[in-house]
C-alpha cells in the first residue's frame, strides 16, 4: 500500500495510561476509604451516560461517591481522578513526530467522558497533533459500538480501506475491522513503528 491512511488512535492503553479504569478506581477506593464494591456497581450503572456525555464529572461524582456524606470533598476526588494520567511509552513521542512531518492525517477515536479528556488533552499537549478528536463524550457512542467507527470515517471524510484504527483492546479491533477498516492492536511502539514502515510507508 502506497497512499498514506487517516490512522485514528487510542488514547489510553496507546498514549496515555487510562483515564479512569478500575486500577484508578480501586487505588481511589483504598486513598479515600471507600467501599469499592458499591462504588463499582454505581460506576457501572452511570458508565455509558458518562462517557456519552449525557451526564458530566459533578454529576458522576455524586451519584458514584457522594450519595452519602463524605470526610472529603468533590473538588478532591475530581483531583484525584485528574491525577491518575500519565504518559506511557514513548509511543506520544513518535505520534508527535508524525505530526510534524506533516504528511499524515491524525485522529483520536477513543472512550472516554468530557472533563477528564479535555484535562487530558490540555495537560499532555495533544491539542496540535491531531485534526480531531473523535471521543466518545462528542459522538454519543463508545466502542466497540459500530456507530462510533461509522461516524468517525464521515466526520474524517475518510473511507474504510484508507482508514487505520490503533487500539490495545481487541473487542476494538474486532469491531472496527468487521465494519472494513483497516485495524493494528497496539502492544507496544517498535512493534507498530514497524508495522507503518513496512505496510504503509509511514515513518517519522
Amino acid at each position: 500500500m502506497t497512499e498514506a491512511p487517516t490512522l485514528f488512535f487510542d488514547v489510553g492503553g496507546v498514549l496515555l495510561t487510562n483515564g479512569w479504569d478500575t486500577g484508578s478506581r480501586k487505588r481511589a477506593a483504598e486513598v479515600f476509604g471507600l467501599e469499592y464494591q458499591e462504588f463499582q456497581t454505581r460506576h457501572e450503572m452511570v458508565k455509558t451516560a458518562f462517557e456519552t456525555g449525557q451526564i458530566g464529572l459533578d454529576a458522576y461524582v455524586k451519584k458514584t461517591i457522594f450519595h452519602k456524606p463524605r470526610s472529603f470533598s468533590p473538588e478532591a476526588f475530581k483531583e484525584f481522578m485528574y491525577g491518575t494520567s500519565a504518559i506511557i511509552g514513548d509511543t506520544l513521542d513518535f505520534v508527535r513526530a508524525l505530526a510534524e512531518t506533516g504528511k499524515y492525517k491524525l485522529y483520536t477515536l477513543n472512550n472516554e467522558s468530557r472533563e477528564l479528556h479535555e484535562r487530558r488533552v490540555k495537560t499532555f499537549g495533544l491539542q496540535p497533533l491531531f485534526r480531531g478528536f473523535l471521543t466518545s463524550c462528542y459522538l454519543g457512542r463508545v466502542k466497540p459500538d459500530e456507530d462510533i467507527y461509522r461516524n468517525a470515517l464521515g466526520i474524517a471524510d475518510c473511507g474504510r480501506e484508507q482508514a487505520l484504527f490503533i487500539d490495545d483492546r481487541e473487542m476494538n479491533i474486532e469491531a472496527a475491522s468487521a465494519l472494513g477498516l483497516n485495524t493494528y492492536r497496539f502492544v507496544g511502539l517498535e512493534p507498530l513503528r514497524a508495522f507503518l514502515k513496512q505496510t504503509w510507508n509511514i515513518e517519522a
